[in-house]
């Protein structure tokens, strides 16, 4: 956790979402860690009924209020809608949706589609684990299926551009590698809604290191963190 909360203090973040963050102690430590570096306003949705179950973490420098929509994902825990009261204010959406073997990533993908087609609140931005890309150029072997496929570009229609491929184009970048065939899938996103997309700077990736010497992707986490810097 230290490591972890190490990275997050050089890369400077005002804003930070977490998934599979839990009620543990390593997760308790964690967030006194960063509240420590500044980002002491935060919100979890980690249930201490279910200690070991992934939940979210957001964690900011500037004040925020969580808000709960009537159409949003209803998958537990998985889902945290919070309005930042940044110097321009925005809304960030944190999501971790299931794998397509939990038979549960179709109600997420709808219940994201609903609150996104509905849009009325300004500025705003979806982040997070998505397990879900574009075919042919989010996957480095095939994996991902038409239903991915038609999710994102349904957002898209809907007025949330990838942010990622809004600033580097059809460029491949891979935020996770399978365990086995070591294959890499672009599965975590920042999807950026039109009214926020004039202040959109970049979206890209980073792998954490303990220090300049580990090469290692994953020597702290097995995703890639997702950075978006926005004007504020």
């Amino acid at each position: 956790m230290e490591l972890i909360a190490e990275q997050l203090r050089r890369w400077r973040a005002d804003v930070v979402a977490l998934s599979e963050f839990r009620a543990t102690p390593p997760s308790e430590r964690l967030k006194g860690l960063v509240a420590g570096y500044g980002l002491r306003f935060q919100a979890s949705t980690a249930d201490s009924g279910v200690p070991a179950s992934n939940r979210l973490l957001v964690a900011s420098r500037w004040p925020f209020r969580v808000i709960r929509l009537r159409d949003a994902p209803l998958e537990p825990g998985r889902w945290c809608l919070a309005n930042v009261a940044a110097p321009r204010p925005f809304s960030l959406g944190v999501m971790h949706i299931p794998n397509r073997v939990s038979g549960r990533k179709d109600a997420y993908h709808a219940g994201v589609l609903n609150v996104a087609r509905s849009w009325r609140r300004g500025p705003a931005l979806f982040v997070g684990d998505t397990n879900s890309g574009r075919i042919g150029i989010d996957e480095e072997v095939p994996v991902f299926s038409k239903r991915e496929d038609g999710w994102i570009a349904a957002l898209e229609e809907a007025g949330w551009r990838d942010g990622f491929r809004l600033v580097h184009g059809d460029a491949r970048t891979y935020t996770w590698y399978s365990p086995n065939g070591r294959n890499g899938f672009r599965l975590d996103q920042a999807f950026v809604h039109r009214s926020l997309m004039p202040h959109l700077v970049d979206t890209r990736y980073e792998w954490a290191r303990p220090n300049q010497d580990d090469y290692r992707r994953d020597a702290i986490s097995d995703h890639a963190a997702m950075i978006v810097e926005l004007e504020v």
